[in-house]
């Protein structure tokens, strides 16, 4: 956060575990931090977890960084730059339904059948448990996974939310409505055609 501070010394930055500032709106400069996304990942497995960071300029996403740190990649970037890693610019991933692809759930949300989970998962081609919502954005947004469900804090979906809109993805709350920067969401990032899929299984 020093950094930032010299960087950016008039913005807010909002970051996990009260960390950073009181920030109640997203009005000027608003910079959001997970230093450590996936903590029980990172002490049990050392591996399968990320750090990520968000820049959003009166509430419109202008940049976003997830660095999965065991593999040394950042995906990064934004709607006026696309997304790159360090092997250059990631393509949009293709358009899938949900039964085509896999997706990525929250273990709790499914084990209670939150929006009939079940169901939804079963209509999958898997499931697919991980542990970290950077990583599962990263899968989200190489096309390894159509989608990725689970109850998320704005710095675990920020940095994402902006990467997979310029993938042209979906990121909403589960029921379809848009997320809330500011406090904790049930969120949705996939494919358009697993989101109408998803959607349409919940109503």
């Amino acid at each position: 956060m020093k950094y930032i501070r010299e960087l950016d010394p008039e913005a807010k930055i909002l970051g996990e575990e009260g960390q950073g500032d009181r920030v109640t709106d997203m009005q000027g400069h608003v910079w959001i931090i997970d230093p450590l996304d996936g903590t029980l990942n990172f002490v049990k497995q050392r591996d399968n977890f990320a750090v990520m960071i968000a820049l959003y300029i009166d509430g419109t996403g202008v940049l976003g960084y997830i660095m999965d740190v065991m593999r040394d990649i950042i995906y990064g970037g934004g709607p006026q730059l696309g997304v790159f890693n360090q092997s250059g610019q990631l393509p949009k991933p293709a358009n899938i339904s949900l039964k085509d692809g896999l997706l990525g759930v929250s273990g709790p949300m499914l084990i209670h059948d939150k929006y009939h989970l079940q169901a939804i998962d079963e209509a999958s081609s898997g499931v697919r448990i991980i542990g970290s919502a950077g990583i599962e954005f990263i899968q989200v947004l190489t096309g390894k996974q159509n989608g990725y469900i689970s109850h998320l804090m704005p710095w675990d979906f920020a940095a994402g939310k902006i990467l997979a809109e310029t993938l042209d993805l979906s990121v909403t709350k589960v029921d379809g409505t848009p997320v809330d920067m500011l406090s904790s969401n049930d969120v949705l990032v996939s494919t358009r055609d697993t989101h109408k899929d998803i959607l349409n299984m919940i109503r």
